[in-house]
């Protein structure tokens, strides 16, 4: 059996072994700052001047000073120190910074956009894959300015929601 978890390395307490607390605790931190994970900003490149408990980042590539090799990582201000986990492929933060949520792929860091196959309320599918154009209405033997219109406005508000091309 391994001396950690095999997603975030979490440590385990191992049979016999002095100081648990110690190991336990370093646990405890890292889940407290995994579960609903929030970053104040990132990526960024250095740690900032003056972290308090608790605040996490994430670190950008090629960071420099107390982060420098933990590109794309966490990194967790706790106990006078930074601790750092590396994300696994669907973890999931909320930036505070810019109110967006954030992914990592498992090469990089989403910029701010959820990806689903549909959006579903009450148990129906509102919002699925995007459909084909609608043409503007043409032709015809009585003309109603007012209803082209109409549908003409409501066409161009699905296409600047991206529902429709």
């Amino acid at each position: 059996m391994s001396d950690q978890s095999p997603r975030f390395a979490l440590p385990f307490i191992v049979p016999g072994q002095a100081q648990k607390e110690l190991f336990h605790n370093e646990a405890l931190l890292r889940v407290d700052a995994l579960l609903h994970l929030a970053v104040e900003e990132g990526p960024a490149a250095a740690p900032p001047p003056d972290p308090q408990e608790g605040q996490c980042w994430i670190v950008a590539a090629g960071a420099a000073g107390a982060w420098a090799g933990q590109d794309h990582g966490l990194a967790l201000w706790s106990g006078g120190g930074w601790r750092f986990v590396a994300p696994q492929p669907g973890t999931t933060a909320w930036n505070k910074a810019d109110a967006v949520p954030l992914q990592w792929t498992g090469s990089a860091w989403s910029g701010g956009e959820w990806r689903c196959a549909g959006l579903s309320v009450g148990g129906r599918i509102v919002v699925g894959e995007r459909r084909p154009a609608v043409p503007s209405p043409s032709g015809g033997t009585i003309i109603d300015a007012e209803a082209r219109a109409a549908i003409d406005a409501l066409i161009a508000t699905l296409m600047s929601h991206g529902l429709i091309d």
